[in-house]
């Protein structure tokens, strides 16, 4: 594998050294990305030597290979170690002031970052709001340990030692392409039914859970076909990257048609968006209004179940997997019950309410399995919980 790990200007670069070792143990490629700073704690001779590859700090370097790019667009992986707080601060803002600046930005591999600072730095609200920015997007978090740092202080901060950060790098290479040839149909977004031209009923779904679930499984090599309901286009363009077929849909009746569409082709089926259980009876053909007369009154039907629909119509070997977003107290057992109504594998229940799981960078969901068990709880960015619910799809 072709990794790139960038070394940023902190005394925990001497622990690079030894990651740097193991990685080109294993036999993978390894080009090493110092900044300026860091090259004051570990020369550039060192690095050279160890990875047997040319180092430079520098966007002008090799300039007929743009190299500045290509770096980022050749890598299998990025690794951040150590990761000072002043280079999380950059990573944040997307900043490219330098050659691992515009490495960061150019490429699509995991990132994988090992923060190292003193504890007030670390525990300081800008870094733990940068912190919460880079995992959102998706970068993955190794550390900081808590224990002995420069100076005499002690407490979190210290980065994680070389072997688990290398540990940490192989679960992600090996999940990878857990995935390839995999073709996989998830839905995002929410969907919303007409009630005159103008107006709709609709939900706060921003869509980003199931577009994180389309980026990590194209990133592990599946063919990914996204329904995306009424996502917008910031969200929306997280998943417009090779490996994923984006199809809209606006209702849950087109959404219903995209997706037997979709699951046609798919040998697993997420439905990760949030389909309105109504849609109002008759649709006015022009906009209502005041000047009518009185308070109209919505009459509702009942939209179909499309997940129940795709699991009664799977074909042999297909995994269906549902969501649901539940509030109060018995959210699991009200999943359970859906679970069972639904013949899906697995069952995804999300808490919600008025601040958590919609249009909130953070979720929690508990996997249910078809004996009503749960498989696994994953709490974290929306990135993160996506990674874990394709663990269990792909186990």
């Amino acid at each position: 594998m072709n990794i790139v790990v960038g070394v940023t200007g902190g005394i925990a670069a001497y622990k690079a050294v030894h990651l740097v070792r193991l990685l080109i143990g294993d036999g993978h490629e390894v080009h090493v990305v110092p900044t300026e700073d860091a090259l004051r704690f570990v020369g550039r001779p060192t690095w050279e030597s160890l990875s047997r590859s040319p180092v430079t700090t520098s966007v002008h370097d090799d300039v007929p290979r743009v190299r500045h790019v290509a770096l980022g667009q050749e890598a299998d992986l990025v690794i951040v170690a150590p990761a000072t707080a002043n280079t999380l601060a950059s990573m944040a803002a997307g900043l490219a002031s330098d050659l691992l600046g515009t490495t960061l930005l150019a490429t699509k591999a995991p990132v994988l970052v090992a923060p190292a600072m003193h504890t007030e730095m670390w525990l300081h609200p800008a870094t733990q709001a940068n912190m919460a920015t880079l995992r959102a997007r998706g970068v993955h978090v190794v550390g900081p340990d808590d224990g002995p740092l420069t100076g005499g202080d002690s407490g979190p901060g210290r980065m994680s030692e070389p072997e688990a950060i290398h540990a940490a790098a192989m679960a992600l290479l090996e999940r990878r392409r857990d995935l390839a040839g995999v073709t996989l149909a998830v839905s995002a977004g929410g969907t919303r039914e007409p009630i005159d031209p103008v107006r709709y009923i609709g939900n706060r779904s921003s869509g980003r859970q199931g577009v994180a679930i389309a980026v990590a499984a194209a990133e592990r090599g599946a063919r990914v076909l996204l329904a995306a309901a009424n996502i917008e286009g910031d969200v929306l363009r997280e998943a417009e990257r090779p490996g994923i077929e984006i199809t809209t849909a606006g209702s849950a009746a087109d959404l219903a048609e995209v997706m037997r569409t979709l699951a046609a082709e798919a040998d697993v089926v997420i439905m990760a968006a949030a389909v309105a259980d109504f849609r109002v009876a008759q649709v006015s053909e022009g906009k209502l209004t005041r000047e009518a007369g009185g308070v109209p009154t919505l009459v509702l039907a009942e939209n179909d179940d499309i997940v129940a629909g795709l699991a009664a119509q799977r074909r042999e070997g297909q995994r269906i997997v549902a969501f649901a977003a539940e509030t109060g107290e018995d959210y699991l057992e009200r999943g359970r019950r859906k679970l069972r109504k639904k013949g899906v594998d697995f069952l995804a229940v999300n808490q919600v309410g008025w601040t958590t799981g919609f249009e909130a960078a953070y979720n929690t969901l508990y996997v249910l399995d078809a004996s009503d068990e749960v498989v696994r709880e994953a709490s974290g960015s929306k990135r993160e919980v996506a990674d874990a619910l394709l663990d269990v799809v792909a186990g």
